[in-house]
């Protein structure tokens, strides 16, 4: 019985995570944001944008500065005229590319799965 409850309190935890982590990187275009920034390293508003299909730019703009704030994203600004702004992933960040590879994987493998039937 004892290890019933603690198998459930493990599960718990497991289900907070799983929670904590959609929490950061819920929305439409985050997921997509990180993928494109992750595929090239470092990458410009302007590149996401043409990137990511049918976001918008004030849209790219909140999902930046959320991943900003969860610290997944680095902002620099180049001094170049004009000014560049650039966006790559942390260190924290990075530790999202095998999940986004994965993503892209399963992706392309329920794509093929579903035009075949």
């Amino acid at each position: 019985m004892e290890c019933n409850m603690l198998e459930r309190e493990q599960h718990k935890k497991e289900m907070m995570a799983v929670q904590d982590s959609m929490d950061v990187l819920n929305g439409k275009w985050k997921i997509a944001v990180i993928s494109s920034i992750c595929f090239y390293n470092k990458r410009r508003f302007s590149d996401i944008l043409n990137d990511v299909a049918g976001i918008s730019n004030k849209m790219l703009s909140k999902e930046l500065k959320e991943l900003e704030v969860n610290k997944l994203v680095k902002r620099t600004v180049l001094d170049t005229h004009p000014v560049t702004i650039q966006y790559e992933l942390t260190a924290h960040g990075k530790t999202l590319q095998t999940i986004i590879q994965n993503l892209t994987e399963w992706g392309i493998e329920h794509r093929k799965k579903i035009i075949e039937d």
